[in-house]
């Protein structure tokens, strides 16, 4: 099976910082937090089940803002914490998580912004298992041709929600969108996924000697 290097990789129209954490990483912003405890749905959490049991995707997605912008790009993902979201160009914006640690880069700008991976909400999406029955289910919603899982985090984004659309019959991921603390949404839509694809390692490396240099500067 052919690997897909970094060289293959499309690089990222512009966005703001803000809306691409919002619309890509946001996604993953399921990390617990203090809302009533109760048990998620098992057809929740079978739904979680299924998407982590997927190891390796890839695929494409268009992202929404909450002015009607449009964007566009490609994401790659590799369990456990391995993660790289492009926007198509000339957008120079990045996001790269190798297993430790997360970081937001602006190529053209020369600007990286490092977090610990554990520090994240990304390294729960990451993780082997997701697990629904800790404090972050809102609302389930169960409709002939779709499932809607509705996640809160305040740590990460206030008073924002993510909601998680999936097909009910496939278990598929369709379409994620970030309500924010001004009620402003960002959707995502993705497609093209492809699922057990083999990864070259150097999709997902950070470039640590220009994010190190970037502070010495």
């Amino acid at each position: 099976m052919t690997k897909i290097k970094v060289s293959d990789v499309h690089q990222p129209k512009m966005a703001s910082r803000r809306q691409f954490v919002l619309g890509t990483a946001a996604v993953m912003a399921c990390a617990a937090m203090p809302f009533p405890v109760w048990a998620a749905p098992s057809a929740a959490q079978q739904i979680a089940d299924h998407f982590s049991s997927v190891k390796t995707m890839m695929g494409e997605f268009v992202q929404f803002g909450p002015r009607g912008e449009q964007t566009g790009g490609k994401f790659f993902i590799e369990r456990p914490g391995k993660l790289r979201f492009n926007y198509e160009k000339p957008s120079p914006m990045r996001v790269i998580s190798d297993g430790k640690n997360v970081v937001i880069g602006n190529t053209k700008l020369k600007t990286w912004d490092l977090y610990p991976l554990n520090k994240t909400p990304l390294s729960l999406l990451l993780a082997d298992r997701i697990d629904l029955s800790n404090q972050m289910v809102r609302d389930v919603k169960q409709e002939a041709d779709l499932t809607t899982i509705v996640l809160g985090d305040r740590t990460v984004f206030g008073d924002s929600t993510i909601t998680l659309m999936f097909d009910p019959k496939s278990f598929e991921l369709r379409q994620w969108t970030i309500t924010d603390v001004q009620k402003k949404d960002t959707s995502v839509m993705i497609f093209n996924v492809q699922n057990g694809v083999q990864l070259d390692p150097s999709v997902f490396e950070i470039p640590y000697a220009d994010v190190h240099s970037q502070k010495r500067g």
